[in-house]
């Protein structure tokens, strides 16, 4: 007979379900740790890096309208929005935090134009992200 999950177990639910998974868990509360633990990496790297709290990273996304700062079209959800900083301020691999200009999808971030050429509007949007960055609205 294969145990029980120790987290529906800690949960009181009296279906148990097999822990099939390290931990020993079932397969939801698996997928829910690692989500969490891949969370958790991802703030403390942001912190580490670009000297921002995973707070302050949020607010930034909020003031952004849940969106690349630039082309307005990624949200974040499927792959998270890069934090973009004036390279010029900071040498080196770590930010001050003070540089920090706001989030961008990696091809805005990157500086690959595909999708920017297009759009005029998207072209005046990254010429306004560089002269007026939303961070410096927000952490000012």
């Amino acid at each position: 007979m294969a145990k029980g999950c120790k987290d529906c177990a800690a949960e009181g639910s009296p279906l148990t379900r097999p822990a099939d998974y390290p931990g020993p868990r079932c397969y939801t509360h698996h997928k829910a740790v690692k989500k969490a633990r891949r969370e958790r990496a991802q703030a403390q790297r942001i912190e580490r890096v670009y000297s921002i709290t995973e707070d302050q990273y949020q607010e930034l996304y909020r003031a952004q309208g849940g969106a690349c700062a630039i082309c307005q079209r990624a949200t974040g959800k499927t792959k998270r929005l890069a934090v973009d900083h004036d390279h010029s301020c900071c040498p080196g691999p770590v930010s001050c935090g003070k540089c920090v200009r706001g989030l961008l999808c990696t091809p805005c971030n990157k500086g690959v134009l595909g999708h920017l050429r297009d759009s005029p509007d998207a072209l005046r949007r990254a010429a306004e992200y560089i002269d007026n960055p939303p961070a410096r609205r927000v952490f000012s």
